[in-house]
């Protein structure tokens, strides 16, 4: 098994960005979810709530992000200093330290949403746990939904894709790690994996949202699929499951093409 595709997400809920190589932190790939929209209380949003984020893409420029979307001037942002006031957000059910990204980016969000948001940075001082009953108390994650990596399985698409009328792309599931299993939800059984050299624990399966049905071309919802399918054969206590959620022992460099062991 190899990797055959890599990718990150600057701002969490927007657009992907594919990579060739991608660097591995403790907490994700170098980049991946560490921008965070919220509204004007610090509660993060996503596109549960608003499937047009899909549409918002990022580029990484040196010192900040560059932001684009439809019909927009596009929008610089630089990494905020870490001298900056931290101020509290939430994910989920976490209370994190980020720093403000300023008021021409608020509005900017603010504009494109038609409500109050502002743009929030998490910087390397801000350390958010995982769960604890999958993880070392040592482990922590970016502005992710909770953990550093999701992994998926092409066969295990390949699997889904057979059972629906139309045919749905990965990006639905917005994987980190994608490999060429050699058979469907294979994933499902692993512990521990190597991919390169890099030791990954397999910490629990991903639950599976409306998400889904968002085509992340246009960040329009498209029905109940690819979920309601998935809900007939893939439902667990942990939810409807698709891929699997990765905690790294260390951190290196990966590249589509690397080898993908099962350790365990």
């Amino acid at each position: 098994m190899q990797i055959t595709r890599l990718a990150i997400y600057p701002i969490k809920s927007t657009s992907a960005i594919s990579l060739e190589s991608a660097l591995v932190t403790h907490r994700g790939f170098a980049h991946d979810r560490r921008w965070l929209v919220t509204d004007e209380n610090g509660k993060f949003i996503t596109q549960r709530q608003y499937p047009v984020l899909a549409t918002i893409a990022t580029s990484i420029v040196d010192g900040g992000l560059l932001i684009t979307r439809p019909a927009a001037e596009n929008l610089y942002v630089p990494i905020p200093e870490e001298g900056t006031y931290a101020s509290t957000v939430t994910v989920w059910k976490d209370d994190c330290q980020a720093l403000d990204a300023g008021d021409n980016a608020a509005q900017w969000f603010s504009d494109f949403l038609k409500m109050k948001c502002r743009l929030f940075y998490q910087p390397e001082r801000s350390i958010r746990p995982t769960d604890a009953r999958y993880s070392t108390p040592k482990d922590h994650t970016s502005f992710a939904d909770g953990f550093p990596f999701l992994l998926t399985n092409e066969t295990s698409l390949d699997d889904l894709n057979q059972r629906l009328a139309n045919a749905v792309p990965m990006s639905r599931f917005r994987p980190n790690i994608v490999i060429n299993g050699h058979q469907p939800y294979e994933e499902d059984t692993w512990s521990v994996i190597m991919i390169g050299d890099i030791t990954f624990r397999v910490a629990k399966p991903c639950s599976r949202c409306v998400m889904t049905t968002i085509n992340p071309e246009t960040g329009e919802k498209e029905g109940r699929e690819p979920l309601f399918t998935l809900a007939q054969y893939r439902r667990t206590e942990m939810g409807v499951i698709f891929g699997q959620n990765l905690i790294p022992d260390r951190e290196g460099i990966i590249r589509i093409g690397d080898k993908v062991t099962i350790l365990k």
